[in-house]
């Protein structure tokens, strides 16, 4: 029987994880911020998850419905909440598998209502609100009111927990005070309308926690949506500026066996067209280098570009489908070999993590 070669291989170091994700979830709590731990971001790895319950998170969140499934049938037991706003093919399942959801269409809402219905069960929901990055959410806020007060009030299946906004996803809205107290605002309307308080205001994902780490938090936001900082802190913390120290950028190493090593131009010889994926390239000639190949290509990781080695005098110049081509000459003109049978280690960002913990040809090492 085949036995999948060890590399190409991503190592994950649990312990480190769950540090960090103890440490966020700490520093939320001593501002009544509940953390709903999103496990996307490296594909709802089973190991992983299980640091996220460990560290006491108030939701297991996730954008695809087959991983919290796969999670609430090995036993997970802390709330799972689905953070993609529901296919309406889905909804009987979503209900089965899910306590909470992020909504935004009434159509949905009613067809949550008779699965939760049909089901004996009471499905929890967020209502999002679109203020201003543009993906999901009521844009017209008398249409979110007029939902709210349908679930309140029309829909024994549903119970309505809080409202809830996207934020710098795809508009790239910054996570401000005063964009975030527009959330309360929404709210606190709808609250008027239906006649009580709401349990959550969930506002937005790892952005809005700098908000908790300056301390600028509107009053009655409670819930945030986490993932990326947990897992990549370094990259999110420098693109804001703010001190990662206390937290490990190390989680997830990727590593990858050379395959070939040569002398090659630099420059393609020949008539030039396209690559394997359709695109026109310019190649910059530098002459005769030592190249690495490696056994692991764009299939596996996405864009080359966002490759990060772990060795500054090598450099991933491009790649195909299962290729990644290095350019090592620089290491060995200091004296650094590189041969045939040797594994080089990168480090990653968010794009890359969601690639590599995806892809069935890497092998997943925890340590």
């Amino acid at each position: 029987m085949y036995k999948r070669s060890s590399y190409p291989k991503l190592e994950i170091n649990l312990s480190k994880l769950k540090h960090n994700i103890e440490q966020v979830t700490k520093k939320c709590g001593e501002q009544g911020i509940a953390v709903a731990g999103v496990i996307k971001g490296c594909t709802g790895l089973f190991p992983c998850v299980q640091q996220f319950e460990a560290a006491g998170v108030s939701f297991i969140a996730s954008s695809r419905l087959e991983q919290l499934a796969e999670l609430k049938e090995k036993g997970i037991k802390t709330p799972l909440l689905m953070i993609r706003i529901p296919l309406l093919s889905e909804v009987y399942d979503l209900v089965r598998y899910c306590d909470a959801s992020l909504n935004s269409e009434i159509e949905v809402l009613k067809a949550l209502n008779e699965a939760a219905l049909s089901q004996g069960k009471i499905h929890e929901v967020i209502l999002m609100a679109d203020c201003g990055d543009l993906r999901e959410g009521f844009w017209d806020k008398e249409e979110m009111a007029q939902a709210a007060l349908m679930v309140e009030n029309e829909m024994d299946g549903l119970k309505l927990i809080g409202t809830g906004f996207n934020i710098g996803c795809y508009g790239s809205i910054m996570a401000t005070p005063e964009k975030l107290q527009e959330l309360v605002d929404v709210t606190e309307m709808i609250e008027d309308r239906i006649g009580r308080k709401l349990e959550f205001i969930s506002g937005g994902a790892s952005t809005s926690y700098f908000r908790v780490l300056e301390g600028n938090m509107p009053e009655r936001i409670n819930m945030l949506r986490i993932g990326e900082v947990l897992l990549l802190p370094d990259f999110m913390y420098g693109e804001f500026g703010f001190d990662s120290s206390d937290l490990y950028s190390d989680v997830f190493t990727l590593k990858a066996e050379v395959i070939e090593v040569k002398d090659k131009p630099t420059h393609p010889v020949g008539d030039i067209g396209f690559d394997a994926f359709g695109h026109r390239i310019e190649y910059v000639d530098r002459g005769i280098r030592k190249r690495a190949l490696l056994g692991l290509g764009k299939c596996d990781f996405g864009d080359y570009n966002e490759l990060i080695l772990n060795n500054s005098d090598m450099e991933v110049i491009g790649a195909s489908s299962d290729h990644t081509i290095v350019d090592v000459q620089d290491a060995f003109d200091k004296g650094i070999e590189v041969k045939v049978g040797d594994v080089l280690s990168f480090s990653l960002n968010y794009a890359t993590i969601v690639y590599v913990s995806n892809s069935r040809n890497i092998t997943v090492e925890y340590v």
